[in-house]
């Protein structure tokens, strides 16, 4: 077994495994003298051939070195052991081993030589092999010369003295070998890497022990794995540090065994362990568990043996007793005080000394300049050399052996030592230097609890140089702050530091001392306290080449990590790229808001990355920055820091809260207190108390206190004292708490009253029972004493068959609890017991004995028995009962309970139960009892498997209200607070009220203060809310039973906070809250009205806080009958924009009601007050009573209208659009006082601006009506909305071109916006499909439709909102009969297109003089060409010299008298007709006396038939005929032309009325034959007449004569023109 490793070899780069084990050492020692008469010249040889044999094993081949028959020297045994520990360390994934140390490795990991290795006279540290594999080694040479040489049986030791020269040699061979050995490795590995390695593997897993209390323990386990897997051992999940508990744990690791062993195990060691294997190839984690317990027998033999101490404790079990102990003390500083405390351990055994540990407020003491420890056998002794008030506090003295320990505590008060100066304050205590660097420490102190009479000034900081005993100050000025950076250290210096306080009275004593310091970078104190490595008598220099100088880079990190007002802390870390030289920083400072930076240490630059700067200006803000400087020069500084306000960040705490003092002994009390609110940093509390009416305090304590709570000793018996407590941080102390209620101190039980011890218990049962315990329980004794019960004590004793044995104790210590389990039993045996009860007198006599119990293990499956049944408010009808649950739950949880009830005298059959249904509470309030009846109650468990075993009944109860008996009460005070009040008359002097939540007693006082004062008890909710729900109780002690309890449901919760809230803030309720409303004249009011409010009540008009006045601008008022509560104004102003607010006051009483007219609000009201103002002024002349507005009638016709009033006789209305002037009404006699301007028919051109201004002596009134954009839009909009709504029903019409659907609407406006739809997508038009207007008539006319055209059609009208769909379907029979149709008017168009017809050019009456020539002419249309006949009096003419008849062109026909004579007189016609029928054109001829030669007259009409007049020559052209006329523009002629309208004309124009109402598919030439003929026979009456003069000359004859100008009478109608 290879021997244990120093801690600091284990984890040393340069430690070299390979020499480990002694036994091998010995073994080739040994060999080495058998094998020393072998020559220089054999040993060469021999080497070559090791050389070969572990050359050739590292390739693969097996050599046996033991068939071997030249023996092997000792030095090259080692180089083979050397070569296989080397061939492990390769194949180890540890970098630590990867080489042997006797190589010289340059920067780059070459092998430039070798250094010797001194081989030391270490007998732990000489072999050569690894310790990851046990096998390997067996394989090694060394291994099988150790073999050979035990069985050899040599018995002799021979040494042999190696030269240096021969040792330098060998050396040089196992280099150039391990090279080649590495080498060949390092291949093999590559060609076959994956099968080398594997992930760890637990070979053996730790197991999980037990033990008891002060043994060791030992956990190990078996790792595998490739490379050789790293092993962490965890507690709970935390890495375990054996050099953070030194001496507590111990790690040990070989041949792949690994263990953790645990020195003197405690509670504390009870944990979840875990081993966690880890390498390149993975993890692997392993658990167990460690329970310790503590030690009650005797210790066993096979116990490992204790590390401490003198003797075994094994086999012994030790008492310890510690007596003549020291109390409560108190010392001055300066003094020497010594404590001690005799200590008796039996059995007494001489040269044995127990563990001796002195603790001081639970920190471990360790000997110092300033405490002495000393033992003497018996006596333990703590001596304080000098005592300063850092000695203050609860001094312990621990006693422990193997078998247990004793502690023993009393508290030490150090008071100030006498001022120098008088009323100096006290000195500060409790120096410490916190981060300190090359330069630079933080010293941090704690202010005194005595500030002499006046407030401290400020501290004062020395600083002192080990070494020397000079002290200099540190700071010109004091300080308040109780930290202070020091700077200006000298790096490599150690220094200690005191503090001093000063008031305007003068400086105190300096503090003590603080731990000297080393001025000196962090990094290189952490490691002078780390171990060096082990000496291994090697040396390597190496000399590094000079760099050339680099300039820093800029610092990182740089923050403020401390701000006071008189000074701010900054911190840095260094950068990154330095060089190989120190650097030094400066610091740069800058006002925020600038941009100048000043340096702040010029003169000499700081060494460490802490730097404090001073004489900063309080409340400027700055920003820093650092830079980096060397030889170099100056680096970049670095970023700056957020801008940092110079002041203390650190508030002081507030003042503590309500300060409750309690007795405790006849010189001492217990002072309680409520913690600052919010405090940071807090150090602690002082207590200061002063006898009543002496209004001088003092000190408690001279150290802070952490708690809340806290024991002032050394007090005056009999006398009165008021307490108060003040917090502390470092930027001060708080203001003084207020004062505690007076309290006289003597002792806490009975003031003085005698007490006798208690009664015996009674009732003892057994709870549970297992193999070698039972848990018993017992009821209190009938009397306690008149104090409180302490504890119980239980004894046992053995009772072998029938005889009972000796008592023994059971506990040392009293137990509280009415249940107690006692151990250390034997199985099967039968045992009785006895229990006394304790006091503050002492202990009472034992109690009977109870039954002979058997302890055997239970293995029932229902629980065991509750127990501890308590009765408790016991009024006539009703009590509560309270228990424990049972000890023993049985198989599973116990998870109900039943309460059984019978009357005291009853049979056992009379047990009935109360509860129906399992309850899960441990108590229950019964509510069945009858008065007068005494009951006892008992309870039984359940759990899955069924009801348990019943406890022990209770006392019987009778059931009445016991006179006295009173109730809690809930009040509600005038501030709102919430509490319960209990009061009971019945008290003692040592009884206490005990408040309760769902009876467990209220422990917490965040949520319920309780207090008391006499016999009244209160318990007041601090913030009620749900979570204070449940079941309130008091119960009085020391009384019979006095209590009762309040259920605080959350209904009850809901009405507690309601009222709570209206005695907090009583109200005068309001029926309305502050309103505004505008009055006649835009006068405001603001008012309210109070629902009830008293003739004393007061009411306070503010305005923005103001508070208003009666006067001019505030009119005020307040009817006390109605509550009515008013305020006016005449008008409001911008200064008026505001809150105005209405305060109440009727007694304490108060409401307020508020307005805010701010913004849009208040310039809305402002506005609509000076509209209603002058609104008001309006209406005093001609006004209007409604403003212009618009109407559209059915008929889509617009009417303007406005309603007027106050207007008289002399009053006119104008009417204007867009400024100018439309209609005026100069006196208006109308009796509706409503004016009206009627738009017919509406269009783009009335759209405008529409004015109406109403005048007369009194004044004038304006309306206007904006009709254009968004204004004339909604106006069209409702138009068309009524022309949609207007329209009829689409409806089918078929003409001659197809398909026509069509609409009427009442009327048609030209921007109305109309959709054609078919199959609900809108009609894309095209040649074939069009749509139109005529007249209020709107079609859709489809030409040559096809069955594509079937379906739905729609026309849809916009009015700007929904529109309104007309819809008609056309398919089916209606598309048939509608197709029909078309075809047979086509058809029918077709033939009226082609027929024979006259197109016009003869009058209807000609006269003309006789011998003149006569020429008409007139066209003819038809296909075929029609036939042309002309007719005298129905007969027919032939042509010959007198008429002449042409027809030219196919078009013109004319019609010729040469000479016309009186016979000519008569009826004319010209019939033309063709196959698809026939047309006639009349004229008649009246020839007159001759007046001379007039010439020819002839008549031309032109494509249409209208005459042509004064026409020179012929048109050639139907074009040029057209173009020769231009109607109106007729020159003048000679010649008289008289146009006469026939009669018929009348009738014909009704006629063509008529025939224009009918849809207007073609024009009059295109209409039916038989209307066609008289219509065209109208038409003719209506042409033009042209001469023959104005004829061409080959067309019309002309006379030699002038021709006489005819007289051509159209009819009355027309002879004007």
């Amino acid at each position: 077994m290879s021997g244990s490793t120093p801690f600091y070899q284990k984890h040393h780069r340069h430690y070299d495994r390979g020499y480990r084990s002694k036994e091998l050492e010995s073994a080739v020692s040994q060999y080495q003298s058998s094998s020393s008469s072998s020559s220089y010249a054999a040993r060469r040889s021999s080497s070559r051939a090791s050389a070969s044999a572990a050359l050739s094993a590292s390739s693969g081949h097996v050599v046996a070195l033991h068939e071997r028959t030249t023996p092997i020297p000792c030095s090259y045994t080692r180089l083979s052991s050397s070569y296989s520990g080397l061939e492990e360390s390769r194949l180890s994934p540890m970098p630590k081993r990867a080489k042997p140390t006797y190589l010289a490795m340059d920067k780059e990991n070459q092998i430039i030589g070798y250094v010797v290795p001194i081989f030391r006279g270490s007998q732990e540290y000489a072999s050569g092999f690894s310790d990851t594999e046990e096998a390997r080694v067996k394989e090694s040479a060394g291994y099988m010369a150790r073999r050979n040489l035990f069985t050899s049986g040599l018995e002799m030791e021979r040494t042999e003295q190696t030269s240096r020269k021969v040792s330098m040699r060998e050396s040089a061979e196992r280099i150039s070998l391990s090279k080649r050995i590495y080498e060949n490795e390092e291949h093999h590995k590559r060609m076959n890497k994956d099968s080398l390695m594997h992930a760890p593997e637990f070979v053996i897993k730790p197991r999980s022990h037990t033990v008891w209390e002060k043994q060791c323990v030992r956990l190990h386990c078996t790792v595998s794995g490739w490379p050789d897997p790293r092993v962490v051992w965890y507690k709970n999940n935390v890495t375990i540090d054996p050099m953070a508990h030194p001496g507590k744990y111990k790690l040990e690791s070989s041949y792949n065994v690994h263990s953790l062993e645990i020195n003197r195990c405690d509670f504390d060691d009870t944990a979840q362990y875990r081993v966690s294997a880890m390498n390149s190839k993975g993890e692997l984690s392993s658990f167990a568990s460690i329970v310790v317990k503590r030690f009650k027998g005797e210790v066993e033999e096979a116990l490992p043996m204790p590390r401490h101490g003198l003797i075994s404790e094994y086999g012994i079990t030790f008492d310890t007793h510690i007596v003549d102990g020291f109390g409560v003390s108190f010392g001055r500083e300066g003094e020497t005080m010594s404590l001690g405390a005799t200590v008796i351990i039996s059995p007494n055994l001489a040269r044995y000394q127990p563990e001796v540990q002195w603790y001081r407020d639970d920190v471990l003491l360790q000997p110092s300049k300033w405490c002495h420890m000393h033992w003497s056998g018996d006596k333990a002794t703590l001596t304080l050399t000098h005592l300063n008030k850092e000695d203050e506090g609860l001094y312990t003295l621990r006693i422990t052996t193997k078998s247990k320990y004793e502690t023993y505590s009393a508290y030490v008060f150090v008071r100030d030592a006498d001022a120098e100066v008088e009323g100096a304050p006290g000195a500060p205590l409790d120096v410490k230097c916190q981060d300190a660097n090359k330069d630079y420490v933080i010293v941090t102190w704690k202010q005194p609890a005595v500030d002499g009479g006046s407030s401290i000034l400020g501290y004062f900081v020395d600083r002192c140089e080990v070494g020397t005993t000079h002290w200099s100050q540190c700071n010109d000025t004091p300080i308040k702050f109780a930290r202070f950076p020091v700077t200006g250290l000298v790096e490599g210096r150690s220094y200690t530091f005191r503090v001093r306080a000063v008031n305007k009275s003068g400086m105190s004593r300096p503090s003590r001392v603080s731990e000297a310091v080393a001025a000196m970078d962090p990094a290189d104190r952490a490691r002078m306290r780390g171990t060096s490595a082990p000496w291994t008598g090697q040396i390597i220099v190496t000399e590094e080449e000079p760099a050339e100088g680099v300039v820093p880079g800029k610092p990182k990190e740089l923050e403020v990590t401390e701000a006071t007002k008189n000074y701010v802390v900054l911190s840095w870390k260094p950068p990154g790229e330095r060089g190989h030289e120190g650097i030094m920083y400066y610091v740069e400072k800058c006002v925020s808001g600038t941009d100048s930076w000043q340096r702040v240490n010029t003169e000499i630059p700081v060494k460490s990355p802490r730097f404090a700067l001073f004489d900063l200006a309080e409340g400027k803000a700055y920003s820093f920055r650092v830079r980096c400087c060397n030889s170099a020069g100056v680096g970049e500084p670095s970023e700056a820091t957020e801008a940092t306000t110079v002041g203390d960040k650190l508030d002081i705490p507030s003042a503590p809260g309500r300060v409750v003092p309690t007795r405790n002994t006849d010189t001492s009390v217990v002072v309680s207190w409520e913690a600052s609110r919010d405090a940071k940093e807090l150090v602690g509390y002082y207590i200061e108390a002063s006898i009543v009416g002496s209004n001088k305090f003092e000190p408690c304590n001279n150290k802070p206190v952490k708690g809340t709570r806290f024991i002032c000793h050394g007090l005056v018996t009999g006398e009165s004292y008021v307490f108060r407590v003040k917090a502390l941080n470092a930027a001060g102390l708080s203001e003084c708490s207020q004062e505690s209620e007076a309290i006289e101190v003597k002792a806490a039980i009975g003031g003085g009253i005698p007490h006798a011890s208690p009664t015996p218990p009674y009732g003892i049962s057994v709870l549970e029972c297992v193999r070698d315990s039972m848990v018993l329980a017992w009821k209190q004794p009938t009397f306690i004493g008149g104090a409180d019960i302490t504890g119980y004590f239980v004894d046992y004793r053995e009772v072998i068959n029938g005889v009972p044995g000796t008592w023994h104790e059971a506990n040392v210590k009293s137990v509280s609890d009415r249940a107690y389990r006692v151990s250390d039993l034997k199985e099967n045996r039968k045992y009785q017991f006895q229990v006394r009860a304790a006091n503050m007198a002492g202990v009472g006599i034992p109690s009977l004995p109870s039954g002979t119990f058997v302890c055997e293990e239970w293995t029932i499956a229902v629980p065991g028995p509750p127990h501890d049944l308590q009765v408790t408010e016991v009024r006539a009808n009703t009590l509560v009962l309270l228990y424990k649950p049972p000890v023993y739950q049985g198989r599973d949880p116990v998870n109900g309970f039943y309460i059984d009830i019978k009357e005291a005298d009853a049979e056992e059959e009379a047990w009935r139960g109360v509860n129906e249904k399992a309850i899960l509470t441990n108590y229950m309030k019964i509510k069945i009892l009858k008065e007068g009846e005494t009951y006892v109650f008992r309870v039984r468990a359940q759990n899955k498997a069924g009801v348990g075993k019943a406890s022990e009944p209770t006392e019987p109860v009778l059931a009445e209200t016991k006179p006295g008996t009173t109730e809690i009460v809930v009040d509600v005070d005038d501030d709102g607070v919430i509490s319960m009040n209990f009061a009971c008359s019945n008290l003692t002097p040592d009884s206490k009220f005990v408040w309760s939540k769902n009876y467990e007693e209220i422990t917490d006082d965040t949520r319920i203060t309780v207090a008391t004062s006499g016999g009244k008890s209160k318990a007041t909710f601090n913030m009620l809310a749900e979570d204070d729900i449940g079941i309130y109780s008091c119960a009085v002690t020391h009384t019979d039973g006095a209590g009762s309890s309040y259920t605080l449901s959350a209904e009850e919760l809901k009405k507690l906070l309601e009222l709570s809230h209206d005695h907090k803030f009583p109200i005068i309720p309001l029926k309305t809250e502050l309103a505004v409303e505008l009055q006649e004249k835009g006068r405001i009011r603001f008012w309210l009205q109070a629902e009830k409010i008293s003739a004393n009540g007061k009411i306070e008009y503010v305005f923005n806080d103001n508070s208003l006045s009666q006067g001019e601008k505030y009119k005020m008022n307040f009817n006390k009958d109605t509550g009515v509560i008013e305020m006016i104004m005449e008008s409001l102003l911008p200064e008026d924009e505001g809150t105005f607010t209405f305060q109440l006051q009727d007694g304490k009483a108060t409401n307020q009601s508020s307005l805010v007219l701010i913004g849009d609000v208040f310039k809305g009201l402002q506005k609509e007050s000076a509209f209603m103002r002058k609104e008001w002024h309006r209406k005093q002349g001609p006004h209007f009573v409604e403003y212009l507005s618009y109407e559209v009638t059915p008929e889509c016709c617009v009417i303007l209208k406005c309603k007027v009033g106050n207007i008289k006789k002399e009053t006119v209305a104008l009417w204007y659009k867009d400024g100018r002037e439309v209609k005026g009404d100069e006196k208006l006699t109308f009796t509706e006082g409503v004016l009206k301007l009627e738009i017919a028919q509406i269009s783009k051109k009335d759209a405008g601006v529409y004015e109406i201004v109403l005048k007369d002596d009194r004044g004038q009134d304006t309306s206007t009506l904006n009709l254009t954009e968004q204004g004339f839009r909604d106006l069209m909009n409702e138009v068309f909305s009524n022309i949609a709504n207007s329209s009829t029903a689409l409806k089918i019409q078929s003409t001659d071109e197809g398909i026509r659907l069509y609409s009427f609407v009442s009327y048609y406006n030209e921007a109305l916006q109309v959709t054609w739809h078919h199959k609900d997508s809108a009609i894309a038009f095209t040649d074939r499909i069009k749509s139109g207007v005529v007249g209020e008539q709107l079609w859709l006319q489809i030409t040559e439709p096809t069955e594509k055209d079937k379906g739905k059609y729609a026309i849809e009208f916009h009015d700007g909102k929904d529109g309104l769909k007309r819809t008609v379907e056309l398919s089916g029979q209606a598309f048939d009969d509608a197709y029909a149709e078309f075809q047979r008017l086509k058809a029918a168009a077709i033939a009226e297109r082609n027929r024979a017809r006259v197109a016009g050019g003869l009058p209807d009456v000609v006269t003309i003089q006789e011998l003149k020539a006569l020429n008409l002419t007139c066209n003819i249309s038809g296909e075929p060409l029609p036939e042309v006949v002309w007719l005298k009096n129905e007969r027919e003419i032939v042509s010959d010299g007198h008429y002449v008849m042409k027809l030219e062109a196919g078009k013109y026909a004319s019609f010729t008298i040469t000479t016309v004579n009186t016979a000519d007189s008569g009826k004319y016609s010209i019939l033309v007709k063709n196959k698809y029928g026939t047309e006639s054109a009349d004229f008649t001829l009246v020839v007159t006396e001759g007046k001379g030669d007039l010439g020819v007259t002839s008549y031309l009409t032109d494509a249409d038939g209208n005459v042509i007049i004064g026409c020179k020559s012929r048109p050639t052209t139907p074009t040029e005929r057209r173009k020769s006329v231009t109607g109106k523009k007729m020159q003048k002629r000679k010649d008289s032309v008289i146009l006469q309208k026939p009669p018929e004309e009348k009738e014909g124009k009704k006629m063509e009325d008529k025939t224009d109402a009918l849809p207007k598919t073609t024009d009059k030439k295109k209409a039916a034959p038989a209307v066609a003929s008289r219509v065209g026979k109208q038409e003719t009456l209506q042409q033009p007449i042209t001469t023959a003069d104005e004829a061409k000359p080959d067309d019309v004859p002309t006379s030699e004569k002038p021709a006489e100008k005819p007289q051509i009478n159209k009819g009355k109608n027309d002879q004007d023109e």
